[in-house]
């Protein structure tokens, strides 16, 4: 089967899902994309230049069986665009994210929509909204994802005067599901890795335990209360080291230059690492922590955990869904107190530690590509949508 897979803003993470299902896929995917900037204009007109780039493809002989576009792709204009094209084949909305659940800075100066003061442009949501009304199937990249969106409508739609349909709700409900996202788990295997560390819990051959931050440095992951959290663990001396990598696409992150400064004596490494100096944090990492706001999935906690890296993570977003049910009582942290205690006994128990990291390895493989890929060539292989 030919699939046309439409990517307006392809870079990131976005990049690596679309080229991850083409490498893994059994159907012959064709990318078609747009570069990873200006993310505003690529949801207003990405789909002018990607029915231009439709046409000429076809005008060179490429036909395909299905396509599918992510969510920053404005799917109205498009199909409007290419409807003599696209008139019987099925059309797929991939959800990575939408723009009416993803979280604001409170400061209206920073962030997405600081341009418009900190307000919410209902715009970009819109086109979310009507582009799966457009699809013939939507799919999300998690069950929270889905059910945060469709319970959030009946909100986003109070906001327009008339003529707005609570059915309009129902039917995406009605074709929508979720498949989960697939991620390129094996590019971080590491062959002089051996396969059970040896740890031990006698304090005189304990080693500080290595604690890996591996998240943007934006707001909505709230690295303000990761670094509050071990700062007071420091002074309280306790040991351990901390590796502060990740995306950072702000200017003067504030806490983190404070963090920087009153743990610095425990830093390994600070910035941004390419793939080989994270691969090696990665393996490396005793533990990491989650402080998030909101997340549509959890990339990076995945990435941890099939690394062997013990996770803290709250016990809301889609966090639940990543970790076994039989260890949520010891890894899903419900406020801060539990968060501190938690933090605090691993940072003691390396050999309880270990055990529960190596059964986060195994929960954590199911969304390697190669695993996922057959769930997405099936789905869209049906032909019933």
């Amino acid at each position: 089967m030919d699939v046309l897979l439409l990517s307006a803003y392809h870079g990131g993470s976005h990049q690596a899902w679309a080229e991850g299902w083409q490498k893994q896929s059994k159907h012959r995917i064709e990318i078609l994309s747009l570069p990873e900037r200006f993310w505003k204009w690529r949801l207003h007109g990405g789909a002018l230049a990607l029915a231009d780039q439709i046409r000429e493809r076809v005008a060179a002989g490429a036909k395909w069986d299905r396509v599918v576009a992510t969510s920053m792709v404005d799917l109205t204009v498009l199909l409007a665009l290419t409807r003599d094209l696209f008139a019987g084949t099925p059309v797929i909305y991939y959800a990575h994210e939408n723009q009416w659940t993803y979280p604001l800075p409170k400061d209206p100066t920073t962030g997405p929509m600081r341009r418009q003061h900190g307000e919410r442009d209902r715009h970009y949501a819109f086109i979310n909204f009507s582009s799966m009304l457009a699809a013939d199937l939507v799919c999300f990249n998690s069950r929270f994802h889905r059910e945060e969106f469709l319970a959030a409508q009946p909100a986003f739609l109070s906001h327009y005067p008339d003529e707005k349909n609570p059915a309009w709700i129902e039917r995406i409900a009605a074709k929508s599901e979720v498949l989960s996202l697939g991620i390129d788990l094996s590019r971080l295997d590491c062959p002089n890795q051996p396969p059970n560390p040896d740890v031990s819990n006698d304090p005189g051959v304990l080693k500080p335990p290595l604690v890996l931050w591996n998240q943007r440095w934006d707001y909505d992951k709230d690295p303000a209360a990761f670094f509050r959290l071990w700062t007071k663990l420091a002074e309280e001396g306790y040991p351990f080291e901390l590796a502060v990598c990740g995306e950072n696409h702000r200017m003067e992150p504030e806490e983190f230059d404070e963090a920087r400064d009153k743990l610095s004596d425990r830093i390994v490494h600070w910035g941004f690492a390419e793939d080989d100096v994270y691969r090696e944090l990665l393996w490396r990492a005793d533990l990491t922590l989650s402080t998030s706001r909101h997340e549509f999935f959890g990339t990076a906690v995945c990435e941890a955990m099939y690394c062997r890296t013990w996770t803290l993570l709250p016990a809301r977003l889609n966090y639940p869904d990543l970790v076994p049910v039989s260890l949520h009582d010891d890894l899903l942290y419900r406020n801060g107190k539990e968060m501190y205690g938690a933090a605090r006994w691993a940072l003691t128990h390396p050999v309880e530690r270990a055990l529960q990291a190596e059964q986060l390895r195994e929960a954590a493989k199911v969304h390697d590509w190669t695993v996922r890929a057959r769930d997405y060539d099936d789905r869209v292989g049906e032909g019933c949508f």
